[in-house]
């Protein structure tokens, strides 16, 4: 199927992808420019778990102190390339995911962070990894998706390692 410049420039801009990977992707989905964007977002996911090993050895310190400067968050975000940490989208993602921490006080970063023993004190274990877990946490911009989901989102773009590795939230107080 001969897909049109313009779409592809549109699935471009939207994902970041190639010309070719967008090209390729609407081809396979007939010209279906949500269809592709999700072809192209599942391939990203698959590119990164395969690096879900490699170092992760640049990223970004991030703080966030809350108006009235009563909370504070320092934030490090860690991914492969000087380039990405330079990102706009990726500089974004660490002010979001501060605010993110700031905002709902999570406890782990991810579930298999979480002591068994915490764990299996818990009636409905669904609700105390969403409301304590950073990545089951629904964000506080879009409660359509989860931090996994926007994290997920940059991984699929970066085609990279990105690991939120470590957070200190500060209350006056606490």
């Amino acid at each position: 199927m001969s897909v049109s410049i313009e779409l592809i420039k549109e699935l471009r801009n939207l994902t970041a992808a190639s010309i070719a990977d967008c090209r390729h992707a609407l081809a396979e989905t007939g010209g279906d420019i949500v269809k592709a964007k999700d072809l192209l977002r599942k391939k990203g996911l698959e590119i990164a778990a395969k690096k879900q090993g490699r170092a992760a050895k640049e990223g970004r310190i991030e703080s966030y102190v809350h108006t009235g400067n009563k909370i504070g968050v320092l934030l490090e975000v860690n991914c492969e390339t000087d380039f990405v940490a330079r990102n706009e989208e990726f500089r974004q993602f660490t002010k979001d995911v501060a605010m993110q921490i700031a905002a709902l006080s999570p406890t782990y970063i991810k579930k298999e962070d979480v002591p068994e023993d915490v764990l299996k004190e818990e009636k409905n274990k669904e609700l105390f990894l969403k409301e304590y877990v950073l990545l089951e946490q629904p964000f506080i911009k879009d409660s359509a998706i989860t931090i996994k989901d926007y994290l997920g989102n940059l991984l699929a773009k970066f085609s990279e390692n990105i690991v939120i590795r470590r957070f200190e939230r500060y209350k006056i107080g606490e």
